[in-house]
């Protein structure tokens, strides 16, 4: 638990905070050490970006707790940026949701959310997603808080209610979900400024914000609603699919190495593979 005081005592500074960041989306060690070196407060690993980089799968809640905390182990353990995961809906019941904790505990994030949507997916949804009744809601957050053990680690109720049944109820689900003891409060869907407004007047804990409208990106407004981070989405992932995409198929096409644009060169990749650090050790430790 000692390794990741500092890096949750750094996150839980944020949201206490004045301002609002935007956190640098990683999937594996190596993002996560370029995130931390260009200067990222906190890393962001979403359940979406796991199930890709994990399985190779869309993200349709087919990755296991197990297979998560994994990756978000070998995230944390590759250098000090604190990291908040996307821990979806708790891989089952109140019950699983206090188990999913304490493993990504053990892991090392900083911060976790729970969400209320009703997944995996029911029989006969057609596609469309679901909300769980606010009363179960409350009995994942209540979970998940027992399941913590450090009590730095930061908890953070999560619904999607703003695109599935409005404003209304998504400022009810955020009431109850700070009533029952989270750190903060992650709402998904938000497209106008008024509806954050609407939301920010009545909920005090801090405010995380993902699927957020073109129009909220300006972070000193978002601050003054108390968002204290405000996710940008996960081109990252996205970019470095592309790049693999494009770079093998010039190789297939008859490229030649040489000729090939947008290769990492020998000074960065020693850099995010910490290859002064490894030199350093062999040097001391093996002559």
């Amino acid at each position: 638990m000692a390794r990741w005081s500092a890096r949750r005592e750094r996150f839980r500074g944020l949201l206490a905070g004045d301002a609002c960041v935007y956190p640098g989306s990683v999937f594996d060690p190596v993002s996560a050490r370029i995130a931390e070196d260009l200067g990222f407060e906190v890393g962001m690993f979403a359940g979406s970006i796991a199930s890709l980089t994990v399985l190779g799968a869309p993200d349709i809640i087919v990755l296991t707790l197990t297979e998560f905390a994994e990756q978000a182990h070998r995230i944390c353990r590759a250098g000090e940026l604190p990291l908040m995961v996307d821990a979806d809906h708790g891989y089952g019941n109140a019950m699983n949701v206090m188990r999913t904790v304490e493993a990504l505990e053990a892991a090392g994030v900083a911060g976790l959310s729970i969400e209320d949507t009703d997944l995996p997916q029911p029989f006969g949804a057609g596609g469309k997603a679901r909300l769980l009744s606010v009363e179960e809601g409350i009995g994942k957050m209540r979970a998940a808080l027992e399941g913590r053990r450090d009590p730095k680690l930061v908890i953070a109720g999560r619904t999607s209610a703003p695109s599935i049944t409005g404003m209304a109820d998504t400022i009810a689900r955020a009431k109850a979900y700070a009533e029952a003891g989270v750190d903060a409060i992650f709402v998904v869907g938000i497209k106008q400024r008024a509806d954050l407004e609407a939301l920010a007047a009545e909920v005090k804990l801090p405010l995380i914000l993902g699927g957020a409208g073109k129009g909220l990106f300006d972070r000193p407004w978002l601050a003054s609603q108390g968002v204290r981070i405000c996710l940008q989405g996960h081109q990252p992932f996205m970019a470095a699919v592309q790049a693999v995409h494009d770079t093998l198929k010039a190789l297939r096409e008859g490229a030649t190495p040489e000729s090939l644009e947008g290769v990492a060169d020998d000074e960065l990749m020693q850099r995010v593979s910490r290859g002064a650090d490894y030199a350093r050790r062999m040097k001391d430790w093996l002559g």
